[in-house]
């Protein structure tokens, strides 16, 4: 074999455009190719090296733009099977091969079981679209199966459009315009409904499980929108709920020598006096006063909340109780000496109509005063709980302090914030719950405790701002309007972002009925025709009034999808450069291990 030297200035014609060379023994891994300019030599092109991983790349457009489409289809075919009444399960290997695989039909964890793709363009996409669904079901507790078949729709054909030389910020632009009219076009197929049974077919809709429906159904029912509800593990196969009157906070006694009961291991402070405080009291002789002032005005019952107590003044509480003349105990303030704790003190102010003694604003036991008391009909404590019943605040100025709450929690955006405040209204209205929910093992338990949180979550948002006909009816008849915009648009970009949105909106229903096992194309033609409000039962294969036939979709949830999604479609489209981090060395390493 002659050495081939041609370069590709030289104009050798090689397929693989790099420079010939075969002065070396070829070795076995070689790919070999003619060489076109020099008839009857064997050139080596040279091998493609394997990209390293934890080396740091900016990737520009068109590259940018495919790798990151092929993530976000990606997640949302693993997605996709997922959605409606008849959803088909995703296996998901777990770490330890030893054990089953997980088998997941929520959208928003099987998108999080999906992690570090071998190809980081791809990667960053998929993890785009799956932050946008895990914040989905933070928010809202459901739609991730809907959210992820939309966002691809949105997402091929825009991109399709601005290939062919569309206006990514123009789209994006005329995009944010279409979310308030689709939203108005939501509020107008808004209605409430009432009554356990109708929740119950709500929640089954959403988790799958008759059992965990009925009850979570009824439970919603009764302490409404707000209420408080402790989801725990189960102590049996099947799952048990338990209604508590007034409100409780998670902390007890400080100590078990407080309990006077030992039947219910707890203690009943009748028209009880409280003492709301985060201090720390460790000297008997500051609380000696206090004691004797509350004693003197004929107070029968005291509870006391502190942040800490000492040996010696709890041993001075128990050296003064007198079962049924004067009984006093103490619990630990919640969250004391933090922001919750504050707010805890406030909310037990405003149910009893105390004043308490807040450590940061410099107050001790010694500015205590008889009208800085709180009461109730009723003040219970057990080893890690405590509860008012019959709070006997002024309820104008606790109706103001619910109704503050409340306007927090309409302005409030973030999930935790949301949470506390919930919580807090939930206490001051005083419905409470405890779900425990059983199953056949831990895993099982686990699972069905996930399932109830966010069922509980989107059964609330129902509660309070009503449901949508279901089965992509909603969405479908937003199609109309969205055309109507279309016709009335002249500029090409506008009108553009209208027609992707109606076709893409007609997907949801298409899905649910193609993974029924039904033409989608059919179906959606025969829906067309029924008019608007119609949709197609997949469990009884014919075209209903999805209202009339209880198949309903919780309005907050479809319009946070509408929201979340098509802003963050807007965003994806603009996004011109990928720049990708070098990975830590132990970043990498736990990556591996896990």
């Amino acid at each position: 074999m002659s050495n081939c030297r041609a370069t590709l200035e030289q104009g050798c014609g090689c397929i693989t455009r790099r420079l010939c060379y075969n002065s070396k023994p070829l070795p076995l891994y070689a790919n070999l190719v003619r060489c076109g300019g020099h008839r009857g030599r064997t050139v080596r092109r040279a091998p493609i090296p394997k990209p390293d991983l934890r080396k740091p790349r900016v990737v520009f457009n068109p590259i940018a733009y495919r790798g990151f489409q092929r993530g976000v289809n990606l997640i949302a075919e693993a997605v996709r099977p997922t959605l409606g009444p008849l959803p088909r399960k995703v296996a998901v290997a777990r770490t330890a091969l030893s054990l089953p695989p997980e088998m997941l039909d929520n959208g928003a964890l099987i998108a999080r079981r999906v992690q570090e793709l071998p190809r980081r363009n791809e990667d960053m996409g998929a993890m785009f679209l799956r932050h946008v669904l895990w914040r989905l079901q933070d928010d809202v507790g459901d739609g991730t199966a809907t959210a992820a078949v939309l966002f691809q729709s949105l997402y091929n054909q825009s991109l399709r459009y601005i290939v062919a030389g569309g206006n990514p910020i123009a789209l994006r632009r005329a995009f944010e315009v279409a979310i308030p009219l689709i939203r108005s076009e939501l509020d107008a197929m808004t209605f409430q409904v009432q009554g356990a049974t109708q929740l119950a077919q709500l929640a089954e809709s959403i988790c799958h499980d008759h059992e965990l429906a009925t009850i979570l159904g009824e439970i919603h029912d009764i302490i409404g929108e707000y209420g408080q509800l402790d989801i725990r593990d189960g102590r049996r196969h099947e799952i048990e709920r338990e209604y508590v009157e007034g409100t409780y906070w998670n902390s007890g006694v400080l100590s078990p020598d407080m309990i006077t009961d030992h039947s219910t291991l707890r203690v009943d402070l009748q028209d009880a006096a409280i003492l709301i405080s985060d201090l720390a009291m460790k000297e008997p002789h500051e609380l000696i006063p206090v004691l004797e002032a509350v004693r003197r005005s004929g107070i029968r019952a005291l509870m006391i909340t502190v942040d800490e107590m000492s040996p010696s003044v709890r041993g001075l509480l128990l050296a003064n109780r007198r079962p049924g003349v004067f009984d006093l105990a103490a619990v630990r303030t919640p969250d004391s000496r933090r922001t919750e704790g504050r707010m805890v003190m406030e909310d037990m102010a405003a149910l009893t109509g105390g004043r308490p003694l807040i450590h940061d604003a410099g107050e001790t036991l010694n500015d205590f005063s008889l009208e800085r008391l709180g009461y109730a009909r009723l003040i219970w404590a057990d080893k890690t709980k405590f509860g008012i019943i019959g709070g006997k605040g002024d309820p104008r100025a606790l109706q103001a302090h619910v109704n503050n709450l409340k306007e927090a929690f309409a302005r409030a955006r973030d999930v935790d914030e949301r949470k506390r405040l919930r919580e807090r209204i939930g206490r001051l209205l005083g419905g409470s719950a405890v779900l425990w929910v059983g199953g056949l093992g831990p895993s099982h338990i686990e699972a069905r405790k996930s399932l109830a949180i966010y069922t509980s979550d989107t059964l609330r948002g129902i509660l309070r701002e009503g449901v949508v006909p279901g089965g992509g009816t909603a969405l479908l008849d937003c199609v109309p309007c969205l055309r109507a915009r279309f016709e009335e648009a002249s500029d090409a970009d506008e009108r553009a972002a209208y027609r992707i949105l109606a076709k893409a909106f007609e997907m949801p229903m298409r899905t649910i009925v193609a993974n029924a096992g039904y033409d989608a194309s059919e179906v959606l033609a025969e829906v067309k025709l029924a008019g608007r409000g119609h949709g197609f039962d997949v469990r009884s294969g014919r075209v209903v009034r999805m209202a009339e036939a209880g198949i309903l979709d919780s309005a907050a949830v479809q319009k946070a999808i509408v929201t979340d999604v098509i802003s963050a479609v807007g965003l994806a489209l603009t996004i011109e450069v990928l720049v990708q981090r070098k990975d830590p060395p132990v970043a990498h390493h736990k990556a591996a291990g896990s």
